[in-house]
């Protein structure tokens, strides 16, 4: 798959304790075959002065989700959860009211979060990392 420059994607993070997590960025440009410079979304340098760039592998990130409401979820559906400025995958365990009880297989953390932090999982993306 080709990004090209204005792509939404999201790159997954190899930092420990970050695995399974993936953050909003833009491609910015194309270095080589399979790398590229995105500009995050949500994460920033060092200093603060600015959104954080980097330079990525093609196998680190996917294209970004559509973006579907998270309506009508029930127990374990895979969901996505924003936290720490990333996207999470886990698993509904339970719910009270908007709330939902989400698992992390990742860190085996359950957490809860209301429904307007909550996307639904998009296999296809999931497949599509794969590839690379």
């Amino acid at each position: 798959m080709v990004f090209r420059r204005g792509d939404r994607v999201e790159v997954a993070s190899k930092e420990e304790g970050f695995n399974g997590s993936y953050y909003a960025a833009t491609v910015i440009s194309e270095l080589l075959k399979k790398e590229y410079i995105v500009q995050y979304k949500t994460l920033l340098k060092d200093d603060l002065s600015g959104p954080l760039r980097e330079i990525v592998s093609v196998d680190e990130f996917r294209p970004a989700p559509p973006e579907i409401p998270a309506t009508g979820l029930g127990l374990y559906d895979k969901v996505d959860a924003f936290d720490n400025d990333g996207w999470w995958v886990g698993k509904i365990t339970g719910k009270i009211g908007n709330e939902f009880f989400v698992y992390f297989e990742t860190t085996g953390d359950e957490i809860v979060y209301p429904l307007e932090n909550l996307r639904i999982h998009q296999e296809y993306v999931d497949v599509v990392h794969a590839l690379f």
